[in-house]
This record gives structure tokens, sequence and C-alpha cells, in this order.
């Protein structure tokens, strides 16, 4: 994506906020339902994005495509819209894994400067072994990739162009719940929920990715130790 077509999609998303009654819920294996569950859920906010950031004078159709999810059981699809002006059109692939990679790439080449946007993408922010060797170089590299690390993905979508918009993650670190947020026009801001899941504390903000290292450290710096010695009042609650 575009820096313009990131600060599209920020004003859509910020005019209309304050009309939403948002309950966040994890896009993850909570689900009982799983992916198919989820897909269902995601879909129709990438129809509300897609209308609100095409130029057609009227909301389009948007289109549902569930051909890219090979197994009929991923949870993919992608959404396209229908305008009268095939140049308003603007796509977008539901939680794509890494076998999607291919029909993205065919998706870019044909939008040329139109929005082809990724929403809950399957493959794993938090990095482990296999992908951290993926983004190697060399056999190694390409071995970890064939493996299914996501290194080799995320460079072919730095080629092809993508970047972040928004990004709302979260894990358990030290024991307790973290909050990861990035903001296309922000960097990322780093909270740690309290104890009785009514509150936030903001840890400090990192221009990339924070690292679990990176967020052991800013709870640190704010003296907040293991949830247990909170727990059994070795240490004060959050």
């Amino acid at each position: 994506m575009t820096s313009s077509v990131k600060y599209d999609l920020g004003r859509l998303y910020e005019a209309k906020s304050s009309v939403y009654d948002t309950v966040l819920v994890p896009p993850d294996e909570t689900w009982q339902g799983g992916c198919m569950q989820l897909y269902r859920a995601a879909f129709p906010v990438a129809e509300d994005i897609l209308r609100g950031v095409t130029r057609s004078p009227l909301p389009p159709r948007v289109l549902e495509d569930r051909s890219c999810d090979s197994s009929g059981v991923d949870g993919v699809g992608y959404a396209v819209t229908a305008c009268t002006d095939p140049a308003n059109d603007a796509s977008c692939f539901v939680q794509p894994t890494q076998e999607t990679i291919g029909r993205i790439r065919e998706a870019t080449e044909i939008a040329k400067d139109r929005l082809v946007m990724l929403h809950n993408p399957q493959w794993r922010d938090v990095d482990d072994a296999l992908d951290s060797a993926s983004k190697g170089g060399g056999f190694l590299g390409g071995f970890a990739s064939f493996l299914g690390g996501k290194g080799e993905t995320l460079r072919s979508l730095d080629e092809m162009g993508f970047g972040l918009t928004y990004c709302f993650d979260g894990y358990v670190c030290k024991g307790g719940d973290v909050w990861l947020l990035k903001h296309f026009d922000a960097p990322w801001h780093v909270f740690a929920e309290n104890d009785d899941k009514t509150d936030y504390i903001f840890l400090g903000t990192k221009d990339t990715r924070p690292s679990y290292q990176d967020v052991d450290g800013m709870l640190d710096a704010k003296g907040i130790t293991v949830k247990y010695a909170r727990d059994i009042g070795m240490a004060p609650k959050l």
C-alpha cells in the first residue's frame, strides 16, 4: 500500500470510530470455530473498508471469491469491489496464508496503483526459530522458509510495496497481558493490562515492532515484576 492509501484508511476509521460500539475480540485460535468462524466476522469488516476507500459516487457492490482457499477450510477469501469505473476498484485478501502469496502477487500486478489490502493475515507476528532463520539468506534461510518460516513471505510483500496500516496484537510477558498497537502514522505503542483487567499502563513507544525482549525491558523500566509475585503479595498489584 502507498502512504496515501494508508491515510485514506486512517481517515475512514477515525471519522467513524465514535459511532462504533466496539468490543475487541482476539483474532486467533481462541475462537471456538477457528479460522472459519473468524472469517465470517472479518469479511464484513473488509467490505466496509473497501466501500469506504473507493472513489465511486455510490457504495459499490463487493464480490467474494473463495477460490484462493484451496483447502476450503483455511478461512481465506478475496473481496473486490465492482465499481462502474474499474479504475476506482479496490480489493482485499481476508485472512491470507503463506500459500496465498502467489495470488496476492497476481492481484497487485493487475491492480497497479489501486488498493490491494491484507486483512488479518494468518502468519504469526511473533517470530519462532523457523521465522528467525527464514529471514536470513542462503541455503539455511531458504530451507527454513520451505519448512514454514515466514521470512520469504515478508520479503515478497516488501517487494510488492505493502506497508503496515494498523495492527493490534497481544501476548503474555512476565505472566501478564501486554498489548502492541500500531497506527499508520504513529510508532508502535506498548501497554500492560492491569491485574483487574480494567485498565492499561502505557509502557513506551518504538519505531520498529518491539521484540519480546524490548517489552520485557519496558516492564523492568516501569518497575513491573512477574505476575506471580504480585499474586502472592511479594510485589504491588498493577
